[in-house]
C-alpha cells in the first residue's frame, strides 16, 4: 500500500512540477501571460512549485525505508526519474503539437526503464 500511495504521490508532485518547469512554455499563447516579465513568469511557476513539495516531500517519506516504507534512497531517486520522463511525456504530447517523439528518443526511454530493472534487482 505504503508503494503505491508514494508512485500516487510522485506522480501528483511530477505533474504540478512538469507545469512550473515547462507551462510557461505554452501559457505563453494567452494574452495576459504573453505580457508579463520574466520575474513574474518565475513567481508564478514558483507559486506551482511549491504545490510539486506538498506531494514530493511526503512521496519520500512514505516510501523510504528507513520512515518504514518500501524503496531505498536511490531506488526513490530512480523511480521518481521514470515517473517524471513518462509525465514530462504525456504533458509534451498533450500540449505540444509540434513536439514529435523519435527513435533514439525511445531507445532512451528503454534504457531508463532497464535502469529501473537493475536498481531494482535484488
Amino acid at each position: 500500500m505504503k508503494a503505491l500511495m508514494t508512485v500516487g504521490l510522485l506522480v501528483l508532485s511530477n505533474t504540478f512540477m512538469t507545469f512550473a518547469w515547462y507551462g510557461h512554455l505554452k501559457f505563453v499563447e494567452l494574452k495576459w501571460f504573453n505580457k508579463m516579465g520574466l520575474v513574474s513568469i518565475v513567481l508564478i511557476s514558483w507559486g506551482i512549485a511549491l504545490f510539486e513539495y506538498f506531494f514530493q516531500v511526503p512521496a519520500n517519506r512514505i516510501g523510504f525505508k528507513e520512515h518504514g516504507g518500501p524503496f531505498s534512497l536511490i531506488e526513490l531517486k530512480v523511480l521518481q526519474e521514470v515517473i517524471t520522463l513518462i509525465v514530462f511525456s504525456i504533458f509534451t504530447l498533450l500540449l505540444f503539437r509540434t513536439e514529435s517523439f523519435r527513435w533514439n528518443h525511445l531507445v532512451g526511454f528503454v534504457f531508463l526503464v532497464l535502469a529501473v530493472y537493475f536498481i531494482f534487482k535484488k
